[in-house]
């Protein structure tokens, strides 16, 4: 069985972490195929969303702490590998021009609590429940845990979440400010849905650039980024996107984007 598998429904594309007897945790080869699929993703054309959710009762537990320790070279090369891979889907996933939503419908810990964190949006089961679990074993942060927490919650509660290393249920991650949805697990599916059927009515290159634009601005002087911002406001404007948007708006109708 494939550990991460792909199905599309007209322009949702779903991506299973698909090795629920292990907790949907990653090895290498796991971390490959996600990255695999997403540079796919990016170039069909027919896909204007994806959701990233786990096969069974868990999004994923992060890394597989079995498969590192069965690792001929020891934890240490183990745990580099696999954060290398790692690293790469999350590079990918906030660089993915598309919106991205993590559809946590069980616990996600560890690397699976920093994936859910790099995606676009984040709807959860309000049955599910978030945990970093790194510092519990004596370990750092991995997968941009360090980068998303403080941009999400602030400083403050980044580093009483790194330091404590509680349980966070859903509704408390929601008023954290680290999901945007909360739902019952059986109306999950149909959030995502409904999240897909919206985000891609709406113009995918406004989307792409101002995703750019927000990533670009946590190190960017106020100066630089509003000239960032003029030329991608020129750039959408030129856009057949944009044209179609500006039409709407004079003519008094919806925009129906390509």
């Amino acid at each position: 069985m494939s550990p991460v598998h792909l199905e599309q429904q007209d322009a949702l594309a779903w991506l299973h972490l698909q090795r629920p007897e292990a907790y949907n945790a990653f090895t290498r080869e796991m971390a490959g195929e996600l990255l695999e699929h997403l540079f796919q993703l990016r170039q069909d054309e027919s896909v204007k969303v994806v959701a990233i959710t786990g096969e069974g009762s868990v999004f994923s537990a992060g890394g597989d702490l079995k498969w590192v320790g069965s690792h001929p070279q020891g934890p240490s090369t183990a745990f580099h590998e696999l954060a290398t891979r790692v690293h790469l889907c999350i590079t990918e996933i906030r660089r993915f021009p598309k919106p991205i939503l993590a559809v946590i419908n069980g616990t996600a810990a560890g690397g699976g609590f920093s994936l859910a964190l790099a995606c676009d949006f984040r709807l959860m089961a309000e049955t599910a429940r978030l945990k970093q679990a790194f510092t519990s074993q004596g370990l750092c942060l991995d997968g941009g845990g360090t980068w998303f927490l403080p941009r999400l919650v602030g400083l403050g509660r980044a580093l009483e979440i790194a330091a404590l290393d509680e349980w966070i249920s859903a509704e408390q991650a929601l008023n954290w400010g680290l999901v945007n949805r909360v739902v019952p697990p059986e109306q999950l599916t149909a959030e995502t849905q409904s999240w897909a059927i919206r985000l891609a009515e709406r113009s995918s290159h406004a989307f792409a650039t101002v995703k750019q634009l927000l990533n670009e601005s946590w190190n960017t002087p106020l100066e630089t980024q509003l000239e960032h911002e003029r030329q991608g406001l020129v750039r959408t404007v030129e856009h057949s996107d944009g044209q179609e948007g500006l039409s709407a708006f004079l003519e008094k109708r919806s925009p129906r984007f390509a």
